[in-house]
């Protein structure tokens, strides 16, 4: 077969060999354009075809028929120098495919690019790896660059090369450990992955850590996205993002599982169209102020809720594209609400397609796994001392805050990074540089993050889910601080939680579980989070840790509600909680909307806890001393706080300048207290502005009659004093004037 061939044509015999066994680790060297004294020599390598032609760019006039040379697909001929080309390749069976020659193009991306890459500093990760789709020299095509610095070859495989590694190796960019080829005539909708011959055995096939868009699960492959931008309209709320977003400003949250907020009859999630249709004016209508998302990026298992996701530049495509993911994002903005994400920089999961010794080394992950494997959540801890998984971290935050305007990152499991001894006994666990428990990469790495996002990103949160100690969560970096917006309060959450769900009986002997939490108030700038996270793994619902009859669990929860809604902090409510869900949340199906129908026994009860949620979401954004001095001592101040026996609190929220002060009174036993005195700092009309025992919530409908007068006579360190009645299991809210 390759009888008289001209042996200039023809390669090394351990070159042609490479090529054949797959291990060539610089295709360029082998294959395309070489000039040599007779003109230009062209070899193409197309396992399995029968014949190669070379055309004319120009004017598509043959060139030159490429002759099979040494093994199976090689192929190679001579043309004139300086000309251009385009190869048309027929299959056995008569197929044709006409395209341009990959390895006929020169170097792609720029040194300033590899630099950074290569020093751990680009941030910019999304529009440089991963596929892009864009046009050089006048041809369309996708352009592939991937970091694996310790491969001996990487080559992009998908439907288009029929998934031979063979087709399309790439070249290896000596700094910064990037491979990249560009693959004419590719259109966005491809699928592909890497193949990878690390330092000792070929990988798995694996995703694109950088991509933009993936299929859904359980296909494991990445897809080429298009690269039309999306048009935004939301530059007004931009712009304002940062005053509606400021400390002073309420901070109402309504945490979503996309996937199972509402489902359709056949069990498929709603899209991301459908939830702007349906979630979105939901939202409005209960005055949620944001809306925050379990983790939207690409995850290989539904039953993680996103928390171990392996796309972190990707949308999930269970819900659409990273258009409609945008689109929605749009749409909140139009509607006023707020959009956060749920962001995993802790830990990935250890799936053969994914990062998980990506190159044939551990390269995003730590070697040891004392360092580098999670034990409660059986996943990887990203290496943050290496910098470019520092830099690869950093770029899916700012991908997510920049590209699809998300308002900011709930950032999951920060305890679990700052300690390197977190969840480990001793000797489970390396120390640091100083002998310390303290992760410092872990630690420089949050600051810069902060830092970083608040110069780029005006107004955006950046929000730490922070269980320990660890002081300065949410001051300012050049403070000594972590720099994050916001630290969710887990102690309020456990300490309150606990004591609504005693029974009232013995509610005396944890008082300080309601007023323990005002101790270390104004220590950070907390959110007060009943999330997903209270309501799974056998804790049951909100409504079902309440103690009592039916009734008065819900007048417990409603009396809880209004608690959180008016005591100083950020308010964030899992889905369900507001409709008194009963079983506990389950990921495969919706919420209970069922609870709610007419024909439904306790119906009445279910939709008065909706309408109560929605009335405190509007009185907390219509009343500045209930959100404005939120992270400011001056705001709150105790009125009744030690009345153990009767489990009665009482206390002022403040706003600034002439804001109506709020008094907040909560009787936690199932009693009414008729001609209960209480002292306050204004005199005259008080009116009752809410009240979570009324008839329309489900509750008995004993108050005050709307208004209560305070006359001269100081009590509890305030100038005036009020007589009320207090109804059973319930929270009040009374308003000066």
């Amino acid at each position: 077969m390759f009888d008289d061939i001209d042996p200039s044509l023809c390669l090394e015999p351990a070159a042609a060999e490479a090529l054949a066994a797959a291990t060539v680790g610089d295709p360029f060297a082998l294959l395309g354009p070489h000039e040599d004294a007779l003109g230009t020599i062209v070899r193409v390598y197309v396992p399995g075809a029968e014949a190669v032609d070379l055309y004319a760019q120009a004017d598509g006039a043959l060139l030159v028929q490429l002759q099979p040379v040494q093994i199976d697909g090689l192929f190679a001929g001579r043309i004139p120098r300086g000309v251009f080309y385009r190869q048309r390749i027929r299959w056995p069976g008569g197929a044709e495919f006409e395209t341009e020659d990959p390895y006929s193009f020169g170097l792609l991306l720029g040194d300033l690019d590899l630099h950074l890459i290569g020093e751990g500093t680009h941030i910019e990760l999304g529009r440089v790896l991963g596929a892009q789709a864009l046009t050089v020299d006048g041809i369309t095509g996708v352009r592939f660059a991937v970091w694996a610095p310790n491969a001996r070859r990487v080559s992009v495989v998908g439907d288009f090369n029929s998934w031979d590694g063979r087709r399309h190796p790439m070249r290896r960019r000596v700094e910064g450990g990037i491979w990249e080829l560009f693959v004419p005539r590719l259109m966005p909708g491809e699928r592909y992955q890497y193949e990878i011959l690390g330092p000792h055995a070929l990988q798995p096939l694996k995703s694109d850590p950088v991509a933009l868009q993936v299929e859904a699960p359980p296909s494991r492959c990445s897809i080429v996205a298009d690269s039309t931008p999306f048009a935004w309209t939301d530059e007004a709320w931009m712009q304002a993002r940062a005053a509606h977003q400021s400390p002073h400003a309420p901070l109402s949250v309504y945490e979503v599982h996309a996937g199972s907020w509402r489902r359709h009859r056949d069990g498929r999630p709603l899209s991301w169209n459908e939830l702007a249709e349906q979630l979105l004016p939901y939202v409005v209508e209960q005055g949620f102020t944001h809306i925050e998302l379990l983790p939207v990026m690409a995850h290989p298992f539904g039953g993680s809720w996103g928390y171990q996701p392996l796309g972190l530049f990707a949308p999930h495509a269970d819900y659409g594209t990273p258009q409609d993911f945008a689109r929605f994002v749009d749409r909140c903005h139009a509607a006023g609400v707020g959009v956060l994400l749920d962001w995993v920089p802790a830990h990935f999961p250890t799936d053969a397609h994914g990062m998980a010794r990506f190159d044939g080394t551990a390269l995003y992950e730590h070697e040891d796994p004392r360092e580098g494997f999670h034990q409660d959540w059986n996943t990887l801890i990203y290496n943050l001392g290496r910098r470019e998984v520092h830099a690869f971290l950093l770029a899916s935050a700012l991908h997510w805050l920049e590209h699809f305007h998300v308002d900011g990152l709930r950032v999951d499991a920060v305890a679990s990074m700052l300690y390197r001894d977190y969840s480990r006994d001793q000797g489970q666990w390396i120390p640091n540089q100083y002998g310390g428990r303290e992760n410092l990469e872990a630690v420089a790495f949050l600051r810069h993050v902060n830092s970083v996002v608040a110069q780029r990103c005006p107004g955006a949160l950046m929000i730490a889910e922070e269980s320990t100690a660890w002081p300065g969560v949410s001051r300012p970096v050049d403070e000594g601080g972590l720099g994050f917006s916001y630290k969710w309060n887990m102690g309020w959450m456990h300490d309150t939680l606990h004591y609504i769900s005693r029974d009232p009986v013995y509610r005396s002997y944890d008082h300080d579980q309601i007023t323990f939490g005002l101790v270390y108030a104004w220590s950070e700038r907390f959110v007060l989070p009943l999330s997903h996270d209270e309501v799974v793994h056998g804790k049951g619902s909100l409504i079902g840790k309440m103690p009592g009859d039916r009734w008065q669990q819900f007048a417990n929860l409603r009396a809880y509600f209004g608690l959180m809604w008016a005591h100083p902090g950020k308010k964030l409510l899992f889905m369900g909680g507001e409709l008194a869900q009963q079983r506990e949340w389950n990921h495969d199906t919706q919420l209970d909307w069922a609870a709610l129908a007419i024909d439904s026994g306790e119906a009445p009860l279910h939709r008065g806890m909706q309408l109560l949620v929605r009335d405190l979401n509007r009185r907390y954004r219509s009343e500045r001393a209930l959100y404005e001095a939120d992270c400011d001592p001056s705001g709150f101040r105790w009125i009744v706080g030690d009345d153990r026996q009767n489990s009665v609190f009482a206390w002022v929220r403040a706003g600034y300048g002439d804001a109506p002060p709020i008094v907040a009174i909560c009787n936690f036993t199932p009693v009414p207290r008729h001609g209960y005195c209480i002292g306050v700092p204004r005199s005259g009309r008080w009116t009752e502005v809410l009240n979570t025992d009324a008839g329309l919530y489900g509750g008995s409908n004993l108050g005050n009659g709307g208004a209560v007068n305070a006359r001269s006579g100081p009590r509890h360190g305030q100038p005036f004093s009020m007589t009320l009645t207090l109804p059973p299991l319930a929270t009040i809210l009374l308003k000066h004037g």
